[in-house]
């Protein structure tokens, strides 16, 4: 079985090097979506029996380990001197260095690698992390999934 969890949040970033309009400081209302793979829990009596894993769950693992990290940030390549030398003299500015430049693509792997480990087996349902799949826009989106992992 497969389950979804959607969660939306905004951030800025640039594409240093891109030949267009991605080379600008600029900001989107990007979406994460989180898909989990495993067994329905059959166990009798817990809280996430009938269930892969409980909605708010996936919501709060994604939410430590990603979005609010990310949520009104600025998503900064490390080697991207210029902005973070600008974005430096902001008292209190959240910024947040990646060590790739942020694409979508670049981001939804990041993400995966962030959530992987996160989301636990905890009923022996072989629960795992299948796919995150992070918009940038609502007519543009990157997966990054586990068959590209392993």
């Amino acid at each position: 079985m497969h389950i979804t969890r959607r969660l939306e949040f905004d951030a800025g970033h640039r594409i240093p090097n891109h030949a267009s309009q991605c080379k600008h400081l600029h900001g989107h209302r990007y979406a994460i979506e989180i898909t989990l793979s495993g067994d329905v829990v059959r166990t009798a009596g817990v809280s996430d029996e009938g269930m892969v894993m409980d909605f708010t769950d996936v919501k709060r693992i994604a939410k430590e380990k990603v979005v609010d990290a990310w949520d009104h940030a600025f998503l900064v390549y490390r080697n991207d001197t210029v902005v973070l030398d600008f974005l430096n003299t902001l008292p209190q500015h959240k910024t947040v260095v990646l060590e790739v430049v942020p694409t979508a693509e670049n981001l939804a792997r990041v993400a995966f690698e962030r959530l992987d480990a996160a989301y636990q087996d905890t009923y022996g349902n072989h629960l795992q992390l299948e796919r995150v799949r992070l918009f940038e826009t609502p007519n543009n989106w990157a997966d990054y999934c586990r068959s590209l992992r392993d």
